[in-house]
């Protein structure tokens, strides 16, 4: 099975094919993840990074929902998704220019079936992705960043969680980078 690391940049991993669109990177292969098909085969691939790149792909919704289509087919059951992305709401995010599209834990759950079919059951308002486009992950976990001068008062005691995510709805700079795992789920839920 492979592993992928794709849009490496500079940042090439050991035991893991790394994949760029950019010759001048030296990846192992050049691959643009906005044209479709991708060069793996079906369920050939146990795990995948993509760290600092999916901002960067599907400024139409098009190309983003085929790469996350294409991820999904390439993926085998239970590969392992890692997306590290910035925060949308931090300077690190708004300052590139190259950054086409927010990436959210919410965002992503919007490709989780069982999630989907339990927002549809309650009249939800949420778009059913992961139903329409017949891919599905579960979110193993989500971990952020936390900024300066937020992360020493967190440590320290005098913040909370919740003190935490107030002030992530209310400012911007408080998480930097944001980490999400994915587990790819084949056959798609069926509940």
């Amino acid at each position: 099975m492979l592993k992928l690391n794709l849009g490496c940049g500079h940042d090439q991993r050991p035991g893991f094919v790394n994949v760029d669109s950019q010759a001048a990177c030296q990846p192992d292969q050049v691959v643009d993840l906005e044209h479709f098909p991708w060069p793996w085969a079906d369920s050939s691939v146990d795990e995948v990074v993509m760290s600092h790149v999916l901002e960067h792909l599907g400024a139409s919704t098009e190309v983003y929902l085929g790469i996350i289509r294409e991820l999904y087919r390439v993926c085998a059951a239970n590969a392992r998704v890692t997306i590290i992305v910035p925060h949308p709401r931090s300077d690190n995010y708004l300052a590139d220019p190259t950054h086409v599209r927010p990436i959210t834990a919410m965002g992503l759950q919007m490709f989780n079936q069982e999630l989907n079919r339990q927002s549809m059951a309650e009249g939800g308002s949420s778009t059913p992705l992961g139903v329409y486009l017949g891919v599905d992950w579960v979110m193993e976990s989500s971990d952020v960043k936390i900024l300066e001068p937020w992360a020493s008062r967190f440590n320290s005691g005098q913040l909370q969680d919740g003190d935490i995510a107030m002030a992530v709805q209310n400012f911007y700079n408080v998480v930097g980078d944001c980490t999400f795992v994915m587990r790819i789920r084949k056959p798609a839920f069926a509940g």
